[in-house]
């Protein structure tokens, strides 16, 4: 008998967890004591984790970055008061959905871009006028932003971009036309363009 029971409370346990996390989740929003909420979704290229503020999506962290590494990281810059909350992130998950189903998505969710400042601000400011399908070279945006002469600069700013796939740092190559780097691999930046380009993507291992 007492096994019986234990082992309904074993079974039962992810179920009950689930239902205590979301009971926090709600409690810490209705009192404001959530500041970063934050969940993760499955995609072609890996888990990508999704953090947002009142404010709106403010970080999407790809595996190889460590999201624990990067929730600490808000923690230490935005807020500790962080928690699952994937509800929150709902709007964005769907986004982020459509668009590795093939849709082209312009992401227009609301951003919050405390995360970067001055030119790397700017950058990424432009990049969001970079359309669905569209490239541009880093000379080219350099030369659009008034500084011909800061193509590292905005190197620098794709590489630090604190969210990548909604803020399309990937639409940005070189000037001969290579893709160039990316934080994920140039493989998945190259396989982001051919998603967009309509070609069928190799995304590593989801053959």
């Amino acid at each position: 008998m007492n096994d019986t029971i234990l082992t309904q409370l074993t079974d039962d346990e992810p179920a009950t967890l689930h239902r205590l996390h979301a009971r926090l989740a709600e409690n810490a929003a209705a009192t404001d004591t959530l500041d970063v909420a934050y969940r993760t979704v499955d995609t072609p290229i890996g888990p990508l984790l999704l953090a947002a503020t009142e404010h709106g999506l403010v970080r999407v962290a790809f595996a190889v970055e460590g999201h624990d590494t990067v929730l600490q990281n808000l923690a230490e810059r935005i807020s500790p008061r962080i928690l699952a909350a994937p509800k929150r992130l709902d709007a964005a998950a769907h986004a982020i959905d459509e668009y590795f189903a093939g849709r082209p998505v312009r992401f227009e969710l609301p951003l919050d871009l405390r995360l970067s400042r001055g030119f790397r601000l700017t950058v990424l400011e432009q990049l969001r006028r970079i359309g669905y399908g569209q490239r541009a070279s880093y000379g080219t945006v350099a030369a659009e932003l008034g500084s011909p002469r800061a193509t590292r600069a905005v190197g620098t700013a794709c590489a630090t971009n604190p969210l990548p796939v909604v803020i399309p740092c990937h639409r940005v190559v070189r000037s001969d036309g290579s893709v160039g780097q990316y934080l994920a691999g140039p493989a998945v930046k190259r396989a982001l363009l051919d998603l967009e380009s309509g070609l069928a993507p190799h995304f590593l291992g989801h053959d």
